[in-house]
């Protein structure tokens, strides 16, 4: 005779409790994995960010294959990260937070690191305490100042670094390295060639304004054109989403206290 207690495998029973156990045994590997490579990750995305911050600056050429060492070797050299305060434009002290280890998309999504941005035409929300500059050096003086510009394109939020000349005017660079903008036109803001019609182009207009734009149409070269760069053919809202958010960092909920701090050599 069978024994009452025996657990029938072909019950509902058994099935309903097997089907449990695996459920939590798999949601706790699924657990354990993310959190242990939560560390893996950042590191990754850290050293994502750090080569688009060098793509900007001409260090590296979009596309170009390089690897954590060559990475850290250009920045031990070449580049020191800061953290501004965006409300005053002065740099933190730099023993107070690693600028290379700061997270400024983390820290503008906490309410605790972060504020309600006012209105704007860039669609930036929340706006962190601190923002991350690059300076990038030639020996002991800066050569470039990079920063982190966003905004809302027609798809998403678009993602990238500006890179300017001592002047804090001047265009050296640019890249987009995240964005959701359709492949072949809003998605031509990654495409090298576009990206390298900015270089010579000014931020700013004769009175300090933030006055880049992209415009309609094909715009002069740098030195008769410097405040337009030629717009994307189809992307119309793309090219003015580019404008906006590359004015508002430019301006004063931006960067723009402190670079305005570096050109009259208030930054140390």
């Amino acid at each position: 005779m069978a024994d009452s207690r025996t657990l029938d495998i072909n019950s509902t029973r058994y099935t309903i409790v097997f089907a449990a156990v695996v459920c939590v045994i798999c949601a706790a590997l699924v657990s354990v994995t993310a959190v242990s490579l939560q560390p893996r990750q950042k590191a990754n995305a850290r050293l994502y960010m750090e080569k688009n911050v060098l793509v900007a600056a001409g260090l590296v050429q979009p596309g170009q294959a390089v690897d954590r060492a060559e990475i850290e070797a250009i920045f031990k050299r070449d580049i020191r990260a800061r953290l501004v305060v965006l409300a005053s434009g002065e740099l933190l002290p730099e023993d107070r937070i690693d600028a290379r280890g700061y997270d400024q998309r983390d820290a503008r999504n906490d309410p605790a690191t972060s504020s309600a941005a006012a209105a704007n035409k860039a669609g930036v929300r929340r706006l962190p305490e601190y923002g991350v500059v690059y300076f990038i050096m030639k020996g002991e003086q800066v050569d470039q100042v990079v920063i982190p510009v966003e905004g809302l394109g027609m798809w998403g939020t678009m993602y990238g670094f500006l890179s300017l000349a001592p002047d804090a005017s001047t265009v050296r660079g640019l890249t987009y390295y995240e964005h959701r903008e359709t492949p072949g036109l809003g998605g031509e803001i990654s495409n090298p060639s576009w990206l390298a019609l900015w270089r010579g182009r000014k931020g700013y207009d004769e009175q300090g304004r933030p006055a880049i734009s992209v415009i309609k149409g094909p715009a002069g070269a740098p030195a008769q054109d410097p405040l337009h760069v030629d717009g994307l053919s189809g992307a119309t809202i793309t090219s003015n989403a580019v404008t906006h958010l590359t004015r508002y960092w430019l301006g004063e909920d931006g960067y723009g206290k402190f670079l305005k701090r570096f050109r009259e050599g208030g930054v140390k």
